[in-house]
């Protein structure tokens, strides 16, 4: 699709370009996506699809878009349709989709005041008898099948939307946040069948779960995580995430887990990525490093803020496909500049939403929606570059933010400030196409022509921050 947007260019106005950017009718039509994805082979900011395109990976995740959140006594169905709907509209093409382990959680860590109950989960609650919540027990060796056919049908959907899906297997921020979650764990010992229970030091939080100190958990767990992998493998748009905010304990389950998916899916027409994600805790000499997640043997991550990942983004490290998260950043945060920061560093920004308020407030669409838009937008601007050839040149901008292909003249400069910025054309000779794109408004405001082969000083012909798009 870029290949066919940079042969319009020499036909019609960058105005126009940025029209045919949008995803047409054509695409959203195909059944499925080129994938599985793999890391790029020369580019390891990006993955490629099955026809060697480098692919940009960006969009809004929000808790209950597998699982349903909600009051007791039973949690109202998330409109999952809706959903898809608003992703296409803001032209995402990633979310993690959520997984919860516990039957309940309270939100006041997270500055709420609310109890939600969680269902279905990945067991099937068969009892006899009744656990902590008064429901019946679940049987760990027996899945919930509910769970697992929702779990299909929405990856389904969205492979069918060309949206690449990030399936979480663990959930390990409620163990240690929420004062309420081992209550309403499945390894609590009140709450199965199976003489299991997760909490060695007695500490009342069950952390033990994610570590591979219980060797009757860890077999039941990669039970599920292969139930996981038969239920999704032959769609094309998958990729793991092992656990959301599972401390520094659970490192070496992690890594455990990540090459047991890969062996595991040696025997499946299929092959994944697998992430590992930042692992958070409230005393920060308890977190596990970015150094542990690029160390680690899985094809992606999403780092901490250390090294400035929430104001000035560093270069991509070529290591690891890296998933910029403001779920790991801020929780929920984020701004237009940290999105176009991101893209220009290499990185793949994605945005944790409240959406509609539900589960965490505030659903406030005057202040997250630039964030939502702009993710769009800088996904449109990856379509329209030789990504694959494309890498952070800082040294390329007065700005400090540049994306560039030099080989092939194509460069993209944010200005967090706006007004005049030099740019260094050196390497690219004869007459270029100039483009200013407001992302305020989501607009192209200006086009025009510029000399390349020396460096150049262009001002932004409108107020705020402003994107500048430099091509052959």
């Amino acid at each position: 699709m870029a290949t066919a947007f940079r042969g319009c260019a020499l036909r019609v106005s960058f105005l126009g370009l940025w029209a045919a950017a949008s995803l047409t009718a054509q695409e959203e039509n195909r059944p499925h996506v080129p994938g599985p994805l793999r890391v790029h082979p020369t580019n390891h900011r990006y993955f490629a699809d099955a026809t060697g395109q480098a692919v940009y990976l960006t969009g809004a995740h929000t808790w209950p878009n597998l699982v349903d959140m909600g009051p007791a006594p039973e949690p109202p169905p998330f409109a999952f349709a809706e959903y898809l709907s608003f992703l296409q509209h803001h032209e995402h093409n990633f979310v993690r989709l959520w997984t919860w382990e516990s039957a309940f959680w309270d939100t006041v860590a997270n500055g709420a005041k609310k109890r939600h109950v969680v269902r279905p989960l990945a067991y099937r609650r068969s009892g006899p008898n009744l656990a902590r919540d008064g429901k019946l027990k679940f049987d760990l060796r027996q899945f919930e099948s509910e769970y697992f056919q929702r779990l299909r049908d929405r990856v389904g959907a969205l492979c069918e939307r060309r949206i690449y899906v990030s399936v979480m297997l663990f959930e390990g921020w409620a163990l240690q946040h929420d004062v309420t979650a081992w209550q309403g764990h499945p390894f609590h010992p009140d709450n199965n069948i199976n003489d299991i229970n997760g909490d060695l030091n007695g500490d009342g939080r069950g952390t033990e779960v994610h570590t591979l100190s219980i060797p009757e958990v860890v077999r039941i767990q990669e039970a599920y995580v292969r139930h996981v992998i038969d239920t999704v493998n032959e769609f094309d748009n998958v990729l793991y995430e092992i656990a959301n905010e599972s401390g520094a304990y659970s490192t070496e389950w992690q890594y455990h887990l990540i090459r047991f998916i890969k062996d595991y899916e040696k025997s499946k027409p299929r092959q994944h990525p697998v992430g590992m994600t930042f692992q958070y805790a409230r005393e920060k000499e308890q977190r596990g490093t970015n150094q542990l997640l690029f160390d680690s043997p899985a094809d992606w991550v999403s780092p901490n803020p250390d090294g400035g990942y929430r104001d000035n983004p560093p270069a991509a490290d070529v290591r690891k496909v890296t998933l910029n998260d403001t779920d790991h950043l801020w929780g929920i945060g984020g701004n237009r500049a940290w999105v176009w920061k991101s893209f220009c560093r290499g990185l793949n920004p994605l945005f944790m939403d409240p959406y509609d308020g539900t589960v965490l407030p505030p659903a406030d669409a005057a202040k997250w929606d630039p964030v939502r838009r702009s993710l769009g937008h800088t996904r449109r601007f990856s379509l329209r570059m030789n990504l694959a050839s494309c890498r952070p040149c800082d040294e390329l901008a007065s700005t400090g933010y540049c994306l560039a292909d030099t080989e092939r003249a194509q460069y993209l400069v944010y200005a967090p400030d706006g007004g005049t910025i030099t740019v260094d054309l050196s390497a690219a000779t004869g007459s270029l196409r100039m483009e200013w794109f407001n992302p305020a408004e989501g607009r192209c405001a200006a086009e025009g022509r510029v000399e390349g082969g020396a460096r150049r000083e262009l001002t932004a012909p409108f107020a705020g921050d402003a994107v500048l798009f430099v091509a052959r």
